[in-house]
């Protein structure tokens, strides 16, 4: 007799049920911000990565529903085969400006950026270093490329030396490849040592800064300008969806990189482009960002005011380094980070558990917003230090 070909479906997810590991969405109403409706009830929420507070903006709102009144609601194809539009063009030059490169290319999502910049550059006669934090898609490209790859520990500049200098002059093309901010820890990337190695090595390196845009850096451009590297040779990879509040991904660099992807990225030629509503709203979000600094100072003496008050508790104790808005409390377990996700939900703090296989240790994850009032900062750290065992 023939046996079920799927059945092995529920035996995995009975297997992620017993590791704690299970998933399910949670239904929010509403517009995004500060405080959201959660499955009907009012919660504060620090589970979002709207920095700066404008995927609620009524000027965002605005622009985009003036994009689908004029191009209507989608692109209808491939920027090559059908879908391109001026609007396009005008965000790649805003974001080409914002990072101070030659030129850059917008894809539908961030994940699609990565995905089809690291299968563009690099192939099975390439060789890819890995930070073993990195972003899946970033662990993703990477295998898709076919290229021999190396998972280096976290943010160790000296044993990614050492891969280089004992393998190096085995293949042809190197590409090192790192988030700037990484999203389940809010620690940041050694990026002037790792565009040393890389000079030193003559490898490609390409930087995530999806949670740095709009975050970090004197004009809100990220880390590379953070770190004084603007200018410097590098791929920059990022997303919409973020500080910006909008949706789709980008790669910024040279102008003959970028000619490059649209002819060789996958991700880019055979996926349907941006929306029109979309893409003016990202536009839209990256000139609020130029003109209004004031929104990301705000979001950094917030992400101040946390850590000081939470210096007065037991808390830090248990807080993992960050220096950017995410901030995380480890916990021993995968069943102690849901009880205590559970918990803060029930005194109407929305802040997600994050288990394995995702991190290697369960934790409590924090993502400040420019939008936070004091008081909100305040009830997070009186339930923090009600809940935690």
């Amino acid at each position: 007799m023939p046996t079920d070909p799927y059945a092995w479906i529920e035996e995995s997810l009975a297997t992620i049920h017993r590791a704690n590991w299970y998933r399910s969405v949670q239904t929010i109403h509403g517009l995004p911000g500060a405080t959201v409706l959660l499955e009907g009830r009012e919660v504060i929420n620090f589970a979002s990565n709207d920095y700066l507070g404008l995927a609620g903006d009524q000027r965002l709102i605005k622009a985009a529903t003036a994009a689908v009144q004029e191009f209507g609601t989608g692109a209808t194809g491939s920027r090559l085969l059908s879908g391109h539009r001026e609007l396009h063009r005008e965000l790649e030059r805003a974001i080409a400006s914002l990072k101070q490169t030659e030129d850059s290319l917008v894809f539908s999502s961030g994940y699609l950026a990565n995905l089809g910049t690291i299968t563009a550059l690099v192939g099975k006669r390439d060789f890819i270093l890995s930070d073993q934090y990195n972003h899946s898609s970033l662990k993703n490209g990477a295998i898709l490329s076919g290229a021999t790859i190396i998972e280096y520990p976290h943010c160790d500049v000296e044993a990614l030396r050492t891969q280089l200098s004992q393998q190096r002059q085995n293949y042809r093309r190197c590409l090192i490849i790192t988030d700037s901010v990484f999203s389940m820890d809010g620690d940041l990337c050694p990026l002037s040592a790792l565009l040393d190695v890389a000079e030193e090595f003559s490898c490609m390196l390409l930087v995530d800064e999806a949670h740095a845009t709009g975050v970090l850096g004197e004009t809100g451009a990220g880390c590379v300008e953070h770190f004084g590297c603007t200018g410097r040779q590098l791929i920059q990879i990022g997303t919409l969806s973020k500080a910006l509040g909008s949706l789709g991904g980008y790669v910024a660099g040279s102008a003959t990189l970028i000619d490059f992807l649209r002819n060789r990225a996958p991700s880019w030629i055979y996926t349907t482009a941006l929306s029109p509503a979309d893409t003016a709203a990202a536009l839209t979000a990256i000139k609020i960002l130029q003109q209004e600094p004031q929104r990301r100072a705000q979001l950094w003496q917030n992400v101040a005011y946390l850590k000081q008050v939470m210096q007065q508790q037991p808390l830090s104790l248990i807080l993992l380094p960050s220096e950017s808005p995410i901030i995380c409390f480890q916990l021993p377990s995968a069943a102690d980070a849901l009880k205590v996700g559970k918990q803060l939900k029930a005194a109407g703090i929305f802040a997600p558990a994050i288990r394995p296989p995702t991190v290697p240790t369960s934790r409590i994850r924090i993502s400040v917003m420019a939008t936070h009032e004091p008081a909100h900062i305040q009830k997070l750290v009186e339930i923090l230090a009600q809940v935690f065992p």
